[in-house]
């Protein structure tokens, strides 16, 4: 299994801020224009970064999460695994979970090309 870079590290907690943020466009920049985003929410799978991002307005609408990445490595067929601590509430606040979960994620030109949930 190889090292994760720096520059790989960067691009996913610069993600992972941008949607905490509730940044679509910077976090949007940092996917490939063919996307494909696990739905983990409503299920399915999304695709494209206008998909994205109307999935995630609509999440946004209606409940609010947060990621926290805790650990970033290769996995054996060459994806980005990454250990998460996802808290979601509602908007009142009152939390409706709170769980560690995996995110798998593919890269295509330096970009994120498709994420799964573990």
């Amino acid at each position: 299994m190889k090292e994760i870079t720096s520059d790989v590290e960067t691009l996913f907690r610069r993600c992972y801020d941008a949607f905490n943020c509730r940044d679509l466009d910077g976090a949007l920049a940092l996917m490939h224009p063919d996307v494909t985003w696990q739905n983990g929410w409503e299920g399915g799978w999304v695709n494209g970064r206008d998909g994205v991002r109307s999935y995630w307005q609509r999440q946004w609408s209606v409940l609010d999460p947060r990621v926290e990445p805790r650990a970033i490595a290769w996995d054996d067929d060459g994806r980005v695994t990454i250990s998460v601590h996802q808290e979601v509430r509602d908007l009142t606040g009152n939390i409706l979970s709170d769980a560690m979960v995996t995110h798998v994620y593919e890269l295509r030109d330096g970009l994120v090309w498709r994420m799964e949930i573990r």
